[in-house]
């Protein structure tokens, strides 16, 4: 299937953003280890939090995660700790998304963790048990949700965890948002040191709780809004939280320097928060930006700045080598599509100096099984005129009614078979 996307003149509307899949996949876990509680209200309906729902039923001893690789990482901890005997596996591209890290990491602490195929990689099939836990070392340069999903079955493990991160610490507000989940189910995980964290034994606490929406599915829309020409063009999305812990809430501050201001509107307590978005004027001549601690928000980045004409240099994107695609060599391959040379150093830098090549005559954007590829390119039909992205479902996998939100702005979407 293929989207034929054009865009309107003015953009001005009011969008309710998807609920963060982050803090779902989080609490989820966090229930499923509570003793009893309510299920935590407004979770994402997206792909990668379905198929921990489905998982977390415990329906089949086979554990299909499909393409989410935070599934992956937070059930492979879960199942340890779970009494029972399961397999759990994915899409092919899965089967080559290293896991090793965390299973040893799980294994030192007394998991049963066996790979069925390639050594390091999934599937893997787990005999659940009581864990003691105590202390632990793990390179803090990898996914932050291999420590993530540690810390979130720390609490249950008999002796606690200390859990030392060596080397350089990555997407730190990742980990700092799974504290602030386990804090707020009543359990007491602190930084003890700038480089190790300290668990105690303790149970969850029942509570109710609301989960908050996407502030990486909001980059697309400022995106959106930095593409347009009219200043002063505005809208406002429904569910964002001022002081939100979610890491990708920097996305703010980042286009303001393209022009994008931000506000609260306050809705009253008993009603859902809201950001209002205006375009203002853009003057920065270059961005250089490090995404380490934000590397969802690299590819929204990366396609708007040549479009802008902007050039940059960003730093910090090694993970985006590992995830659904190998991020850095998808977006230099569809950049030059539409006519932009980017370079990459060292698998962790990509930059763009003004080069241009020609642009393909009527280039098509493959979406590598990424929902974010989709997301990225689809706003910039507003300076292309039109943009044509194939296997446009992938957004499923974490902004299931992105396309029917780019419809009510006013875009006009054609599918092609």
């Amino acid at each position: 299937m293929q989207y034929v996307i054009t865009c309107p003149r003015l953009v001005d509307t009011c969008i309710t953003l998807p609920a963060s899949k982050s803090i779902s996949n989080r609490a989820l876990i966090i229930h499923a280890l509570t003793e009893g509680g309510r299920m935590p209200e407004n979770l994402s309906d997206c792909d990668d939090t379905e198929v921990i729902i489905r998982g977390l039923a415990g329906q089949s001893d086979i554990i299909d995660i499909k393409a989410a690789g935070t599934a992956m990482r937070f059930m492979t901890a879960y199942l340890s700790v779970t009494e029972g005997e399961h397999t759990i596996t994915g899409t092919e591209r899965m089967k080559h998304r290293p896991i090793a890290i965390l299973v040893d990491a799980l294994r030192y602490l007394g998991a049963d963790i066996k790979y069925i195929g390639e050594e390091g990689y999934p599937p893997l099939h787990i005999r659940g048990r009581q864990l003691e836990g105590g202390r632990l070392e793990i390179p803090g340069n990898v996914s932050s949700q291999y420590i993530s999903a540690l810390l979130l079955i720390a609490p249950v493990l008999t002796k606690g965890l200390e859990l030392q991160l060596t080397g350089n610490i990555i997407s730190r507000p990742y980990i700092d948002l799974t504290l602030h989940l386990m804090h707020e189910f009543g359990v007491s995980a602190e930084w003890t040191d700038i480089d190790t964290i300290s668990v105690k034994p303790q149970p969850y606490q029942q509570r109710k709780y609301t989960i908050e929406s996407d502030w990486s599915a909001a980059s697309y829309w400022y995106e959106i809004l930095a593409l347009t020409e009219e200043l002063g063009s505005k809208f406002n999305l429904q569910g964002l939280k001022d002081g939100s812990r979610q890491g990708d809430s920097s996305v703010r501050y980042i286009f303001s320097l393209l022009g994008i201001k931000t506000g609260f509107v306050d809705n009253g307590s008993d009603k859902l928060s809201e950001a209002a978005l205006t375009r203002h004027s853009c003057m920065l001549n270059r961005m250089d930006y490090d995404f380490t601690n934000q590397p969802d928000l690299a590819q929204t980045l990366i396609a708007v700045c040549p479009i802008l004409g902007i050039p940059f240099h960003f730093t910090g994107l090694r993970t985006l080598k590992i995830k659904e695609t190998d991020r850095i060599e998808a977006m230099k391959t569809e950049m030059e599509k539409l006519g932009y040379i980017l370079h990459e150093t060292d698998g962790s830098e990509l930059s763009w100096d003004g080069e241009r090549c020609e642009p393909m005559k009527q280039p098509v954007i493959d979406t590598y099984e990424d929902h974010r590829m989709a997301m990225s390119f689809a706003p910039l039909a507003i300076k292309l005129g039109e943009i044509r992205i194939n296997n446009p479902e992938v957004v499923s996998k974490s902004y299931p009614h992105y396309w029917d939100d780019l419809r009510k702005a006013g875009f006009h979407i054609e599918q092609r078979d």
